[in-house]
């Protein structure tokens, strides 16, 4: 018995989970962002709940975990960030205690039992508030001990010029310090961001992807740009890594339509040609952060 929680900064998601498939959720709980001892408190009640004490305590959070010094990187959670996580709420619980990134948790779920399964190579891409992703490697997260693999959205790694014809795109800042990452375009925001830059046009992404499948060549351009910006990098992480799925979650995954356009150009760019498609919506809709947790937790107590 594993007891997971995917915490976000606004709501900690609890569950028991005697196997990926039979995972029972718990209530909701508000995240208690500044202070620790309440955090705790939050655990210590899932376990109180609970007929017998779990085998270890399995979290997928917003965040990273630098591996040097196992500190978590958590900005959003001020009573988390900059602190040893997994060694606190050891000594708090009495528990083996396993963190990773959300989206890392994310690519664990659609591996075991999502869009992955029987593939031996799974990157996980997040398209949502922002880009993320992971990495897992015959059913295990490389990232299982922290670390920042999978991490594809910063970097400066978009273009310059993009979409037919070619126009000029500035190297937005991005929010972790660097400047032209595919974080500032790819995201939900960053197809916004690129609409106004193009057409001077305020739109949600909802509404632009709306308007294009209605036909309307403004939007129409905007996502010709930003699959262009979008799938070259996503192709270079696939020919680095070796995946042979990329399941897609987050909010701009809802659109079916927008992941057919954005598969076509991935697959024109990557060195081996897949004649079926690569880049898919994700398969665990709901609560795919717990069934990654289940997974890690599982994974690490072997």
């Amino acid at each position: 018995m594993i007891l997971c929680f995917d915490i976000g900064g606004s709501a900690m998601k609890g569950a028991v989970a005697a196997s990926p498939t039979d995972i029972r959720p718990m209530p909701r709980v508000t995240t208690p962002g500044r202070d620790f001892a309440a955090f705790v408190a939050v655990f210590r009640d899932a376990i109180l709940q609970l007929p017998d004490k779990p085998q270890c305590l399995a979290i997928s959070i917003t965040g990273v975990v630098d591996e040097d010094s196992g500190t978590l990187i958590c900005a959003n959670i001020p009573c988390m960030h900059q602190r040893d996580l997994k060694h606190d709420l050891e000594a708090a619980l009495g528990l083996p205690v396993f963190i990773a990134n959300d989206a890392d948790c994310f690519a664990l779920a659609e591996a075991g039992v999502g869009a992955g399964q029987g593939h031996r190579i799974v990157f996980g891409a997040i398209l949502g508030s922002g880009v993320g992703g992971g990495l897992v490697v015959d059913g295990r997260l490389i990232n299982e001990h922290g670390g920042f693999a999978g991490e594809w959205g910063h970097g400066t790694a978009a273009a310059s010029f993009a979409g037919t014809p070619p126009v000029l795109i500035p190297h937005f800042a991005c929010e972790c310090g660097q400047s032209g990452c595919v974080n500032t375009i790819g995201a939900a925001r960053g197809m916004e961001r690129l609409h106004q830059h193009l057409h001077g046009i305020r739109a949600t992404s909802e509404t632009i992807i709306q308007r294009w499948q209605a036909g309307d060549n403004a939007a129409a351009r905007t996502l010709d740009v930003f699959v262009d910006l979008v799938s070259a990098p996503l192709a270079l992480t696939i020919n680095i890594t070796g995946a042979t799925i990329v399941p897609v979650g987050g909010g701009l995954a809802n659109s079916k339509a927008l992941l057919t356009v954005l598969d076509e150009a991935v697959r024109s760019r990557t060195l081996r040609r897949f004649p079926r498609p690569l880049v898919v919506p994700a398969a665990c809709t709901v609560e795919p952060g717990l069934i990654g947790a289940a997974l890690l937790g599982a994974a690490c107590l072997g």
